[in-house]
């Protein structure tokens, strides 16, 4: 088994359900107490693809209009990067397209995008048809998958789609920022050990008593190193 380690970056405007998605992949639950980010949280998954250790480090953004100039500084040097709409509201499909485009323009090398229709439980009060975004998607080479968080839908699909995407990827080319190497076996094999950011306190110990989540080790200045950066940097 090899180990992979990919940087991955959820873009889209407020309110789309981008907290939502990754709060449902990882913790396996959805919570209505998800306040608006503030300037990023980050967030680790580890799970096992194609007899590869594959571990996601995530950065979930804000949407708001006033943290748009950060973004830069959270998605340099992405692997990955998913793009969230709202299928019920027309305005974030194509604010969706300048989030894609500011991708394309900005980040050097290969990069896998995938583009998430939120809300998809909703479907009764659809702006956007999925023919819409699956030709938009079609067009630009990005993966494509309509998603509930409500009801989680489409989520796990797309995350193991992604995963799949950066492991081709990196057997085929040299891209910085994403290693490959043999996993050492001696280490933990949870399929889901999770790091939360902390202003996701209360939702991150109700996950714990549940049972339904375990915590890896987050080193915030390994993953300050590893971006070759601080936390403000560019």
């Amino acid at each position: 088994m090899k180990a992979l380690e990919a940087k991955v970056v959820i873009l889209g405007n407020e309110g789309v359900g981008k907290t939502s998605i990754v709060v449902r992949y990882v913790g396996k639950i959805f919570s209505n107490q998800v306040s608006p980010t503030v300037g990023a949280s980050f967030f680790t998954f580890k799970m096992n693809v194609d007899n590869h250790r594959v571990k996601l480090h995530l950065w979930d953004t804000a949407g708001q209009e006033r943290f748009k100039a950060m973004a830069p500084m959270y998605y340099r040097k992405a692997n990955a990067a998913f793009i969230v709409y709202d299928i019920t509201d027309s305005k974030t499909f194509e604010n969706m397209k300048f989030w894609a485009e500011e991708l394309e323009q900005n980040i050097d090398g290969p990069i896998v995008m995938c583009i998430l229709g939120n809300k998809s439980d909703l479907a009764d009060h659809r702006q956007v048809s999925s023919e819409e975004g699956l030709h938009y998607a079609a067009s630009i080479g990005a993966l494509f998958f309509e998603t509930s968080a409500l009801k989680d839908e489409g989520i796990s699909e797309a995350f193991l789609r992604v995963a799949l995407a950066l492991i081709s990827l990196a057997s085929s080319t040299s891209i910085s920022g994403m290693t490959v190497k043999p996993y050492d076996t001696s280490r933990r094999q949870s399929a889901d050990i999770t790091a939360f950011p902390p202003h996701l306190q209360l939702l991150r110990d109700k996950i714990r008593e549940d049972g339904t989540l375990r915590e890896d080790d987050y080193d915030e200045e390994e993953e300050m190193e590893r971006n070759g950066r601080g936390c403000c940097g560019t």
